[in-house]
C-alpha cells in the first residue's frame, strides 16, 4: 500500500509556470535570472499559504540548474535539479527561524557562508519565518546580509513584515505576495480533481475557495478532507454539511420574506437555521455579507467584485434589482450594530430575532429621499396613523351680562341680546352650578368698581402661583381629612405592617412592630425607636411610609420624625463570654487547690 501524500505536498509547484496567482513575482524572478541580475538578498512577505517558501525553493533550484530553458525555467533533469528534488542538494540550506532564533544559530549560519559551493554556482540560504528572530540575532545577521560572498544568496520569508527591523528591510529586495483569488483557486482545484479522478461540482469548489480565504494550502487541505468524507464525490450539499456553512438559499428566502413584511416566515426560517446548530453571530455575519453582495450587484461595473459561483451570480443580480439600494444601506447599518452588540447580549437568540424584526419593518419605518443629490432619512409621518388624543375644549372667556351673571364666551358665536335667549340662559345656569359646587361667589356689579380680569394669555408668574394656591386650598377644603388620633394612627401603622408582610420584608416587620408612636401636632407624627438598627429599617421605608400615611389620613401635609431613645436594658452588664484560659484563671483564683493538683500531676493544659 502506497503511503498517502496530502495534495498540498503532492502538487507543490516545481517551476515558476505552475505557481498559482503570483505571476507578478514569478515573471520578475525569471527575467532577473535570464538577465543575470540577481540580488544577493530577497524578502518574500505575504499571507500564509500563498507560495512564499515554494517560490524560494524554485528560485534556489533554477539558479543552480545546468540546462536552464530560454524562459528561465529549470530543466528538472540535470544532476542539480534531481538532487534538489530528492532533498540531497548541498547548495540549499533551509533554516526555520521560529525554532532557531538565537544569536548562536545565526552565527552558525554565518560560519557556513564562508565556504564556496562544491557543485553549482550559488549557495542559497532560505530563512523561513524570519520575523521570529530576536533583535540580537538580527544585529548579528546585518553585516553578512549586507556584504555576503558573491556565491551566497539569502531568501527570507515572513508573514509579518512589520516585525522586521528596518535595517534588514533596507538590505533586501522585497516581494509582496498577494492572496490568491477565488477564481484561480477554483481552476487549480479543478485540475487536481481531474488528475485524481474526483467528481466535483464547480459550486462546491467555489465554497471551498471562499472558505480558504485566499490560502491555497488551506483549500487543498479542505479538498482532501471532503474527498475522504464523500468517497470522491463533491457536491454543493455535502460540502456545506462538512464545512458547517449556511446555505445561501436561506438568505434569499429570508430577504424575500422581509420585503413582503412577513415576520412569521422570517422567524420560522431563523428557527430552522438555529435548530441546525448555527450560532447567531454566524448568521448575522453571513447575512451582512449577503446584503453586501446584493448591494454590489446593483451596479454592473462593481459586480466584478462578486465572488460567487456562476449559478448564484444571476440570482444575486435578479434579487438586487427588486430591492432599493437605500434599504440595503440601512440594513447593513442595522446588521453592523447588531454584530457589535451581540457579545454583550444575554439572550442571543432574542437579539438576532429583534434585528430581523427591525429589518422586516424597515420599509415601513424609513423612507430614504433624494434631496439635491444627498441621501437623507425621513420618517413616514403621512403613512403612519397618529396617536389619538382627547379633544380639548377651548379656554372659556368669562364676561358679565346685564344682571351680573357670568357667561362663557368661546370661539363660537357669543351669546348676546341679539342671539338666542335660550342659549344665553343655559350658559348662565352652567356658571351658577359651578359656583355652587366650588362655594366661590363671583363678584357682581355693585357701586364699587372691580379690577378688570386680564386675558388668559397675559397672566404673570405671580398670578399663576396664586391660582395654583387657590386650587390646592379648594381641593383640601373639599377633601375630608381624617382626624389624627392615637387609635387611628396605630390602625394606619398596622395596615402598613400588613403591606410589609405581603412584600415579604420580614426583617422590617419586627422593627415596625416594636416602634412607639406619638402625635406631635395635627400634621406631625413622632416615631420612637430603641436602637440604630430599628431607626435604619424605618428610615429605609420613608418614601412609601409617608405616602401611605398621607393617603390613610387624606392629609398631604402629614409628616413624621424619628427619635432615637436608648433602652435602659441595653446599659445593663451583659454576661461576659470567657475564653478557656480566662475560665482556668478564674477557677484557680477561687480554688487554689486546683492549681496545686495541676502542679503535682505535672499537667500541661491546652488552652
Amino acid at each position: 500500500m502506497d503511503k498517502f501524500i496530502v495534495s498540498a505536498r503532492k502538487y507543490r509547484p516545481q517551476n515558476f509556470n505552475t505557481v498559482v496567482g503570483q505571476s507578478h513575482i514569478t515573471t520578475t524572478l525569471k527575467n532577473a535570472i535570464k538577465n543575470n541580475q540577481l540580488a544577493h538578498a530577497f524578502l518574500f512577505c505575504g499571507p500564509r499559504g500563498v507560495g512564499k517558501t515554494t517560490c524560494a525553493r524554485i528560485l534556489a533550484k533554477t539558479i543552480n540548474c545546468e540546462n536552464r530553458s530560454i524562459e528561465g525555467e529549470a530543466c528538472n533533469t540535470c544532476h542539480s535539479c534531481v538532487s534538489f528534488d530528492n532533498g540531497t542538494s548541498l547548495n540549499i540550506h533551509e533554516l526555520d527561524a521560529a525554532s532557531n532564533n538565537s544569536v548562536d544559530d545565526i552565527r552558525a549560519l554565518v560560519d557556513q557562508v564562508r565556504f564556496a559551493p562544491q557543485a553549482g554556482k550559488y549557495k542559497v540560504y532560505i530563512v523561513d519565518e524570519v520575523h521570529m528572530l530576536t533583535t540580537q540575532a538580527f544585529n548579528a545577521f546585518l553585516k553578512t546580509l549586507e556584504e555576503p560572498p558573491p556565491f551566497a544568496i539569502f531568501i527570507l520569508a515572513t508573514t509579518e513584515k512589520h516585525k522586521i527591523i528596518p535595517t534588514i528591510l533596507s538590505r533586501c529586495q522585497i516581494f509582496d505576495f498577494k492572496r490568491i483569488t477565488n477564481q484561480d483557486t477554483v481552476e487549480h482545484l479543478q485540475e487536481i480533481c481531474e488528475k485524481e479522478h474526483i467528481v466535483a461540482d464547480k459550486t462546491a469548489l467555489h465554497i471551498i475557495a471562499q472558505k480558504s480565504e485566499g490560502c491555497l494550502r488551506d483549500a487543498l487541505s479542505i479538498l482532501d478532507k471532503i474527498v475522504s468524507f464523500t468517497n470522491g464525490e463533491l457536491t454543493y450539499t455535502n460540502t456545506l454539511e462538512h464545512l458547517n456553512i449556511l446555505d445561501e438559499d436561506y438568505y434569499f428566502r429570508i430577504i424575500e420574506a422581509m420585503q413582503n413584511q412577513s415576520l412569521s416566515d422570517v422567524i420560522l426560517l431563523y428557527d430552522e437555521i438555529n435548530r441546525k446548530g448555527f450560532e447567531g453571530d454566524l448568521v448575522l455575519t453571513g447575512f451582512a455579507e449577503f446584503v453586501r453582495n446584493l448591494l454590489v450587484s446593483k451596479d454592473l461595473k462593481v459586480a466584478m467584485l462578486l465572488e460567487v459561483s456562476e449559478e448564484f451570480k444571476q440570482r444575486y443580480l435578479d434579487t438586487s434589482s427588486k430591492i432599493a439600494a437605500e434599504w440595503l444601506l440601512s440594513a447593513l447599518n442595522i446588521l453592523s450594530e447588531s454584530e457589535i452588540n451581540y457579545r454583550m447580549a444575554k439572550n442571543k437568540r432574542l437579539h438576532v430575532e429583534l434585528t430581523f424584526i427591525k429589518l422586516s419593518y424597515l420599509n415601513q419605518a424609513l423612507e430614504l429621499v433624494n434631496d439635491n443629490g444627498h441621501l437623507g432619512k425621513k420618517k413616514q409621518i403621512e403613512s403612519i396613523k397618529p396617536v389619538s388624543f382627547r379633544a380639548i375644549n377651548p379656554v372659556a372667556d368669562k364676561t358679565r351680562n346685564e344682571n351680573g351673571k357670568s357667561i362663557i364666551s368661546t370661539g363660537k358665536k357669543k351669546p348676546s341680546d341679539n342671539g338666542n335667549p335660550k342659549q344665553r340662559d343655559e350658559a348662565v345656569l352652567i356658571i351658577e352650578e359651578k359656583e355652587k359646587k366650588s362655594n366661590i361667589k363671583l363678584p357682581r356689579e355693585t357701586g364699587i368698581k372691580t379690577a378688570t380680569v386680564q386675558p388668559p394669555n397675559k397672566f404673570t408668574k405671580l398670578d399663576s402661583l396664586e391660582k395654583i394656591r387657590e386650587k390646592v386650598a379648594i381641593e383640601n377644603r373639599n377633601n375630608h381629612i381624617v382626624e389624627l388620633t392615637e387609635e387611628e394612627l396605630y390602625v394606619g401603622w398596622g395596615l402598613y405592617i400588613e403591606q410589609l408582610v405581603k412584600n415579604k420584608n420580614l426583617p422590617a416587620v419586627s422593627h415596625f412592630k416594636s416602634a412607639q408612636l406619638n402625635i406631635s401636632d395635627n400634621n406631625c407624627i413622632e416615631i420612637i425607636t430603641n436602637n440604630n438598627m430599628q431607626q435604619k429599617f424605618i428610615e429605609a421605608e420613608r418614601g412609601e411610609l409617608i405616602s401611605h400615611l398621607q393617603t390613610h389620613f387624606n392629609n398631604r401635609f402629614l409628616t413624621y420624625t424619628i427619635t432615637l431613645v436608648a433602652d435602659e436594658n441595653n446599659n445593663e452588664l451583659k454576661e461576659e463570654h470567657l475564653s478557656t484560659k480566662q475560665q482556668y484563671l478564674k477557677i484557680i483564683e477561687e480554688y487554689p487547690l486546683v492549681k496545686q493538683l495541676k502542679d503535682r500531676l505535672s499537667m500541661q493544659l491546652d488552652y
